[in-house]
């Protein structure tokens, strides 16, 4: 890790580091404390050519200045005092509309997979920076750093840029070019190689802004496959009169010479047919292209990407342009675009994705002792071709233990039954077992799926996983048949309970409202159900609940079990969750393979249906659990006690409480990450969870 952020700084070759975080408890917890101990580490090896000399040959060693922390009120941690360097931020710009905390609110909002929105605040605040490394910054962040061309000189770049600036026209940036166009033959001269690539890549883009370029290369195809050929159009525009001159047309072994001057405001299309190269990568973040190096560490086949958003297109139309007398190269990503009726114009990256994908129709099989295994595989046709004679495999340990030796693929969609047979499955001496599957056909091995990932906000995003499938076998035992799930931020419950078999209802007003006063003193229709989970973060996201827990509470008065998973104290819609108090702290549990102690070895949470011993808790992963109870009601029990590494130990990792007839369960246990994993401890433990009520 500490290698990648040297990486990183020597190619982006910051002046100034500041660190959100400290390498200290204030940092609330050990991923955001990692942060600052690797740029503490980082800052002190990037100007070092002895550390990571590998780097050298694509990259010069840099020292920055210095290192800040960026010091904060957060809930009752204040880390800011009166000493430390003030920043006024927040000023209005004008040009924007906005004052920038109005705009880091924007920004901030649009992180929304953790609820992270927030207000856009109006108004100059001070920010506090404290010294950490380097030299110390007494009146401003920029203390000492080069901001001048004159400073390193070449005075008469700040002199043409300033003139620039004083003479731009907002109406008419076109009568910039000709002085940036000197101003870019100025900095070809420059000696430093570095100041001068980064310098003119800026330039450029003014430049190609002033004279009102674009160009756009596009297909109606959202994906293509390696070998094949598809059609794509070549749309090209400038808005200031004669200006842009396109003289040459490339892409991949194909170029076309065009010499043709761009007039003002007229759009033109060029078409031509592309053949994806047959040795073309398919489309997914460069990081997962491989497989990972262990459960930490992710695997990158080109070391330089790292620090970069996502890899560069392969696939390009390059333009030759001649501004004056001064020559661009333009690189096109080929792109898809659609008309969508609602957002207009959607332009995304052609996704090159396989010929034809595979997997299993469901991720996770529940197998009973001495059962046969009956599973299905889907094949998924994304080009024309058709494959016969294919062989499919079911593979464990690389061995086959099960498929079809004659397979033919024609149909766009198709899904076939396999069974493996319970004499087969008796031989793998494993409760976890991972399946994997394939097609070989004409020398290929075809043993992917596609994960497309697509919401408003953002480009849709792929990666490709192996075509596996977790069987759970051996003793999994649950008492339960019918199961109510309020939902919450989205977790695995319910498609892992459907997958046991269990009938699973996800819970609306009426299932409250109907029948609410009969028999069961308020809890009406819910008393038809063995247990009701309430999905993670619903006392974040359902806004219905504050309505429904006097219905949930009555249910377990009257002999219900209630299963209660993770929330955080923020944004809540009912104050008090439990029938006894009890407070949500943001305590964790980080460390995966923490060492979890019974503290009632005997509790029933723990013997029925299925016997939880040490061996449960093996396997787990990503964490223990987060958000856990500091504090509670002597009426609960805590069932479990663990710890990170030299932090204190915690107990509210779950808490058991009896109401009336029935059982209220408070787990911030991490079953949404263990139970899509396939861990058959945490399932084990989660189906005593909502077994309670039947022992």
């Amino acid at each position: 890790i500490t290698a990648d952020v040297v990486w990183v700084i020597r190619r982006f070759r910051p002046d100034v580091i500041i660190c959100r975080f400290p390498p200290t408890a204030s940092a609330g917890h050990g991923q955001h404390a990692a942060s600052a101990f690797v740029a503490e580490k980082a800052f002190k090896l990037a100007g070092d050519k002895r550390a990571f000399p590998n780097q050298l040959k694509y990259v010069d060693v840099w020292q920055p200045k210095r290192v800040l922390w960026n010091t904060f009120r957060f809930g009752g941690v204040n880390t800011t005092s009166e000493n430390q360097l003030k920043v006024i931020v927040g000023q209005y710009d004008a040009q924007l509309g906005m004052g920038y905390g109005e705009l880091a609110g924007l920004s901030r909002s649009l992180h929304k997979s953790q609820g992270a929105g927030t207000q856009s605040v109006a108004g100059i605040r001070t920010e506090y920076f404290t010294q950490v490394l380097g030299e110390p910054a007494k009146t401003s962040l920029f203390d000492g750093l080069v901001k001048t061309w004159t400073a390193k000189g070449n005075s008469n770049i700040d002199k043409m840029l300033d003139e620039v600036i004083s003479g731009f026209n907002f109406n008419k940036p076109a009568l910039s070019l000709p002085a940036l166009l000197v101003l870019r033959k100025k900095l070809s001269a420059l000696k430093d190689e570095n100041l001068k690539k980064d310098k003119i890549r800026a330039l450029d883009n003014i430049i190609l802004s002033c004279s009102g370029f674009m160009g756009e290369a596009v297909t109606n195809q959202a994906e293509a496959v390696a070998g094949d050929t598809y059609n794509f159009k070549l749309n090209l525009i400038s808005r200031a009169e004669n200006s842009v001159t396109v003289e040459r047309v490339s892409w991949l072994n194909q170029s076309e010479t065009l010499n043709k001057k761009l007039s003002g405001d007229s759009l033109i299309t060029i078409e031509h047919n592309i053949q994806i190269p047959a040795d073309a990568s398919l489309t997914e973040p460069y990081w997962l292209a491989k497989p990972a190096k262990d459960a930490a560490t992710f695997s990158v086949a080109n070391d330089t990407l790292i620090g970069l958003p996502e890899a560069e297109s392969a696939l390009n139309v390059l333009l030759t342009l001649k501004i004056g007398n001064e020559r661009f190269q333009v690189k096109l990503p080929l792109s898809f675009k659609k008309l969508d009726p609602v957002r207009g114009d959607v332009v995304e990256a052609l996704r090159i994705v396989p010929a034809l994908e595979v997997k299993f129709t469901q991720p996770i099989y529940l197998v009973k002792e001495n059962d046969d295994l009956q599973l299905s595989l889907n094949f998924k046709l994304n080009s024309n071709r058709q494959f016969k004679n294919g062989k499919v495999n079911l593979l464990f340990n690389g061995e086959r233990i099960g498929g079809g030796d004659v397979v033919s693929i024609s149909a766009k969609d198709m899904t076939i039954n396999y069974v493996i047979t319970k004499e087969t499955l008796n031989k793998i001496n494993s409760g976890r077992v991972q399946l994997d599957a394939n097609y070989v056909a004409d020398d290929k091995t075809y043993n992917k799926k596609q994960v497309l990932i697509q919401y408003p906000h953002l480009p849709s995003l792929q990666y490709f996983a192996l075509a596996t499938a977790i069987i759970m076998k051996g003793d999994i035992q649950a008492k339960v048949k019918k199961v109510g799930y309020v939902e919450g931020a989205g977790d695995f419950i319910p498609e892992f309970l459907r997958i046991a078999g269990i009938q699973v209802d996800v819970l609306k007003d009426e299932d409250f409202y109907g029948n609410a006063d009969e028999a069961g003193g308020g809890a009406g229709k819910l008393l038809q159900y063995d247990a009701i989970v309430l999905g993670v973060r619903a006392n974040n996201t359902e806004k219905k609940l504050g309505r429904w827990m006097p219905f949930l509470w009555s249910y377990v008065k009257a002999g219900g079990n209630l299963v209660m998973q993770y929330n955080t104290n923020q944004d809540v819609t009912v104050n008090k969750l439990g029938m006894y108090d009890f407070s949500i702290a943001n305590k964790r549990v980080t460390e995966e393979n923490a060492v979890v102690t019974f503290l009632n070895p005997n509790h029933k949470l723990l013997n029925f249906p299925n016997k939880i011993t040490s061996d449960d808790f093996k396997g787990w992963v990503q964490e223990r659990g987060a958000y856990f109870p500091d504090k509670w009601d002597a009426a609960y029990e805590p069932l479990f006690e663990m710890h990170d590494t030299d932090e204190e130990p915690l107990q509210g990792s779950t808490l058991y409480a009896r109401f009336g007839k029935g059982n209220f369960i408070y787990t911030p246990l991490a079953f949404f990450r263990q139970l899509p994993a396939g861990n058959v401890g945490a399932a084990r433990l989660f189906f005593n969870f909502l077994s309670a009520q039947k022992n």
